[in-house]
């Protein structure tokens, strides 16, 4: 799904992040000084009648977690930042236990994005430390996994290979999964266990079966992408933002959950065809931090472009929220806010 809308400078600056955002560990949106925003109403508000207030704002916001989150942050800190450039916000993509556990839960951080709820004893690290929050729905994802592209016999795979691949008691070689395959080690590439996709991915299709120790971990989708580009036998698996970004690098498997398999796309993430790798993304902002008033406003401005089809959709690759969804949301902050 391609944009028919002219690029301008902030445009192109935002894909080239886009393209190379799994291999950014961190990104600092500052000093942004082009005040058009394309994807709001033209005249300083962020789209639900709240007021951005232009020029008045000002002040430091940390955000950290998710790998899968954190292009969509950071195309929604990029259009805040066009219209408020006086307020600063750092982006680190740490994954989203690791965001939970080494910076937000323990009071350093203002935001947690996360590609799965918070856990039990993350609640009650935060609890421990007195940090309240909000959980916030930001967009739904596809979960992809991917092989090289000369890869001509793992195109379509069952969620039961697909256990067998991943899981601790699984398989090792390609023939182990089908006997007509190549008699070849599978090489494995995804994410770290720091990752709220690597916990996703161990509920949703492993179980109790738990996920393998002989792959390569990281938070980086690029690295994931450079192995499996590397090796015919490779295969690896991430949010769909990256692969939206970068189709042509690798090929995207189609998955059978017993329905037949299919790709996966914006439009079966829709529609709920693409189980189970289908998934709802998040961000937790703390309630203290929401009493002060460029991040209320910030917090505000990302939930009235979650259904912001030409950024969350067409530029960064994640199904956006119905109108309903985002009603509810804004409410939901709204409580939040009144609690700071």
């Amino acid at each position: 799904m391609e944009s028919d809308q002219p690029t301008d400078g902030r445009d192109v600056t935002r894909r080239a992040a886009l393209t190379s955002i799994a291999g950014a560990g961190a990104m600092a949106l500052a000093g942004c000084t082009d005040a058009s925003n394309d994807a709001g109403n033209g005249d300083g508000s962020s789209g639900d009648g709240s007021e951005s207030r232009s020029g008045e704002l000002s002040g430091d916001i940390s955000i950290a977690g998710s790998s899968t989150v954190f292009p969509l942050m950071t195309a929604i800190a990029e259009e805040f930042q066009a219209e408020n450039p006086n307020v600063n916000i750092d982006i680190s993509s740490t994954g989203s236990g690791g965001g939970f556990a080494n910076f937000f839960c323990v009071g350093e951080t203002d935001f947690n994005n996360a590609s799965r709820p918070i856990k039990g004893e993350e609640q009650q690290l935060c609890a421990d430390n007195g940090v309240e929050y909000v959980e916030l729905v930001a967009a739904t994802d596809a979960l992809t996994v991917v092989v090289n592209n000369d890869n001509s016999f793992a195109t379509e795979l069952t969620v039961d290979q697909l256990a067998d691949i991943w899981a601790a008691d699984g398989v090792s070689t390609w023939s182990d999964v089908n006997s007509e395959w190549p008699d070849e080690e599978i090489e494995r590439y995804g994410a770290a266990e720091t990752s709220g996709t690597f916990d996703y991915f161990n509920e949703a299709v492993l179980g109790e079966r738990g996920h393998t120790d002989d792959y390569q971990a990281t938070e980086q989708d690029n690295t994931i992408v450079q192995g499996v580009q590397g090796s015919e036998y490779a295969i690896g698996y991430f949010g769909f933002s990256y692969y939206f970004q970068n189709p042509d690098q690798v090929t995207a498997v189609a998955i059978d959950d017993g329905n037949g398999p299919v790709l996966p796309s914006l439009e079966t993430a829709s529609s709920g065809e693409y189980t189970p790798l289908s998934r709802p993304l998040f961000t937790y902002p703390s309630i203290s931090s929401l009493g002060e008033e460029h991040i209320a406003e910030f917090a505000r401005y990302f939930v009235s472009q979650t259904d912001n089809e030409e950024i969350v959709a067409n530029e960064v690759g994640y199904v956006p929220a119905t109108q309903e969804t985002k009603e509810e949301q804004m409410q939901t902050l709204e409580d939040a806010i009144s609690q700071a």
